[in-house]
Parts: structure tokens; sequence; C-alpha cells
């Protein structure tokens, strides 16, 4: 079927699902494949919980005409949605990054609704995947489009970008996450300045923090490009002011206290004052979005049990997150401090290292209760002071004896170690 003939259908649903458990009543349902699932196996369920259409792309799965029959039903969903996003006139907004893709995007939705109709990227469907699933749900009457984009090798932001199209792009930071796929430092900058290069050759708007080098130099030959951050001569200047014990800035003489802790959010909370700046969202309700907003997920929460406060950062982890949310911590005021912290994974041949430079870290700046969980954070060298888990079972029989009152916790580790558990053992 031509891509124009199945966007007609589209536009006769209400929506589209690739989960059977997830569908809603008059949806197309696209019956993707994988390693270890089939959607084309599902057909029969999809139209029982309420699909109007099944897009598949096995013969057998041909179960009645409202069944489409396609080459390849992921390709034919990123095609989809490509050829939705050109019939937009939505501004779409872009943005990908090491650290706090997230927590931006949540930041700028939150002060561009004040003013304007606007849908962001749902959770983290930032992949080959959640990205045209995103464009898919981006309805005619929206003013603006957030579009997440993650990555793990070269060559991703290319592709997600060629399927978004953004007008508006952002680049958080160039961390040492995912250094296994990128292959090195170098290999991230570059592969995240795929949305630059998309940018450029499309003649399209560029937003970069000048307080971050890398991002300046990255983008010192462009002409379209919008600078924020703590210069005078900036298009926006955004000043940073505290971090204790919450992020505090100034912007057009208003001071701005956020819920947010440790200096690594500046940058996510500057970034959404900036475009709302552009887009003539007044100060006062860019203020009020960004001291309302409270993160969640996992991500930077902060949460009491029982006598002790715990940061609660355990939904991702690399070297730069974990570096930058111990400084935080080292900062903080408290007379008991806590660290529990889990592996960071996909670092490749860097792992030993990078959990090894950690772990002198925290060994050189924190003098007692410091908890290391996993395999990697278990081959580091370590003084007496440091308690190491293989496992996090193991970690968990020790940490029930151990009676831990008015103290300052921070929990910290990649998705996969699923720190998160901690709290039920508090």
């Amino acid at each position: 079927m031509e891509i124009e003939e199945l966007y007609k259908k589209f536009k006769e649903c209400q929506g589209v699902s690739t989960d059977t458990r997830k569908l809603t009543e008059n949806s197309m349902f696209f019956a993707l494949k994988g390693d270890n699932f089939n959607g084309n196996r599902f057909i029969e369920t999809a139209f029982s919980s309420g699909a109007k259409y099944c897009v598949i792309d096995e013969k057998r799965a041909l179960i009645n005409s409202n069944c489409i029959l396609v080459a390849d039903v992921l390709s034919t969903l990123q095609q989809l949605a490509t050829y939705h996003r050109k019939s937009l006139t939505t501004k779409i907004i872009g943005l990908t990054g090491s650290n706090g893709k997230t927590t931006t995007k949540e930041l700028i939705n939150a002060v561009l609704s004040t003013t304007y109709k606007v849908k962001a990227t749902v959770g983290n469907l930032n992949n080959h995947i959640g990205v045209p699933l995103t464009l898919l749900s981006f309805k005619e009457d929206l003013d603006f489009g957030i579009v997440e984009m993650g990555a793990n090798h070269q060559k991703e932001i290319e592709f997600l970008s060629s399927l978004a199209q953004p007008d508006f792009v952002f680049i958080t930071n160039f961390g040492k996450a995912h250094l296994e796929g990128f292959g090195g430092v170098q290999g991230i900058i570059k592969g995240k300045s795929e949305l630059y290069d998309y940018a450029k050759s499309h003649n399209k708007t560029i937003f970069v923090n000048t307080d971050d080098k890398k991002q300046v130099q990255q983008t010192s030959k462009y002409a379209n490009v919008i600078t924020f951050g703590s210069l005078p001569d900036n298009d926006y200047q955004i000043n940073f002011k505290d971090v204790v014990p919450f992020v505090s800035l100034e912007f057009s003489n208003e001071v701005c206290l956020t819920q947010l802790i440790g200096a690594y959010n500046f940058n996510n909370i500057a970034i959404a004052v900036a475009l709302g700046q552009f887009f003539k969202v007044p100060n006062d309700l860019i203020k009020k979005a960004i001291e309302h907003y409270v993160p969640k997920n996992n991500r930077s929460q902060i949460i009491t049990k029982g006598t002790n406060s715990i940061i609660l950062d355990a939904y991702n982890a690399n070297p730069t997150s974990m570096s930058a949310a111990l400084e935080n911590f080292r900062r903080i005021e408290a007379e008991d401090k806590y660290l529990f912290l889990g592996d960071m994974f996909e670092l490749g041949e860097a792992a030993q290292q990078e959990h090894q430079t950690i772990t002198h870290f925290a060994s050189s700046n924190f003098e007692k209760n410091i908890y290391l969980i996993g395999e990697n954070f278990f081959k580091a060298k370590t003084s007496d002071k440091i308690k190491k888990f293989k496992t996090y079972d193991d970690f968990e029989k020790h940490i029930k004896s151990t009676v831990i009152q008015d103290a300052s916790i921070l929990v910290k580790g990649s998705r996969g170690m699923a720190l998160e558990r901690i709290l039920d053992v508090l």
C-alpha cells in the first residue's frame, strides 16, 4: 500500500499503538517484530482490544480486510510518521544529549504550555520506534511538539532527525554515556552533533548555552544560533545563583527558586527559560512554570523515608552524571551522609577505569557510609571504609541489618541496577 493511502486510514483512527495491552478504541496497531516478540501473532487480540486497522508484514496474519500487509512494519511506521510530520504546521523542537534530556524536555513543556498548545515525548520514547510514535501523536492544532532523541551509536541521531525534521534544536551536553557504542568521547561528540548537522543543512535554528564551550565550538561557524547563559552579550542572559538546597537562577530581574537539585540542572532550566523568552512567554509565567516543576520517575527526586532524606537518581547513570551527582551531594550540609552507588552500564573497555575513578572520588570526598553495588564497582580497588557488593541481593542482606536514621542519602545507578528497590529496604 502506498504511504498516501495508509495515511488516509491513519486519519480515520484515534491513535497508533505497538502494544496490544495499551490499545485504545479505534486505533491503528503496528505489528512490530523483535528478537523475542512478533506482533503479527497478536492480530486477533489487537482487533478485540479496539484496533480499527492492523499493519502487518506476514501473510499468515492477514485475517480480514482491515489488515494492511506491508513489506516491513517498522519501516512503514517510520515513513508514516515522517509523512505526518510534513503535513503539520507545528513547530518541532528536537533535543538530544548525554544527560538531562528528559528533565529538559519536561521543563520546556512546562514553560511553553503556559501560553501555547504543546505536546512532548512521553517518558523515554526517544528511539527509532519511540520518535515515530511521538510524531504520530501530534495533532494538527498543536503549536509546539517537543521530540526527545536518544542514541547509543553513530548515525542514530542523524536518522531520528530525518524523521522528526525539527525547526529548533538543542543539545544538553556531551558526556561519557554509551561509550561502548559511540567508541569514546570524540565519538559521542560526533554522534550527538548529528542534530547540529541536520539543523545546519536545513537552515534551522540552534540554541546554544555559551557556558558550555564544547557546544560553542560545534556551532561556531553557523549563523542561525540563539545564545543563552551567563555572558552579558547572549541573546538571553540567565545567571546561576545558588544550588543549596535547590538550584536558583535569575533572568530579566526575575529570581527563580526551583525544586531541582544539583548545578548540573542549571543548563536544563536555562534552555527552558531561553525558549520561553524567545517565544514571548511572559516572564512571570516562565518563573511560575519553573518553580512548580517537580522531578519524578527516579530522576533526582527528593524523598523522605522515616527520618531520612533521600536523593533518588536511579533512572540512569554514566561517569559524567555520576560525578555531577557526587559533587552536588558533597556540597550539601548534613551531619550523616550515605552513598549507595550502582554500576554504570554501556562503557565498554572504559568500564573498569571509569568505575575506579568514581570510587576514588567517593573515597576522597566522603568520610564513611560508602556502598558500591554491582560487578564493575566490585572490581574496583577500594579502601577499608568502602563497602562493596557484587550483587544487589548481597547488598540488601547487609543493609537490612543496618540502622540508618536522620541521614541524607544519595542513590545513584544505571537503570539496569533498579536501585529504587532500596526505598523498600529503608
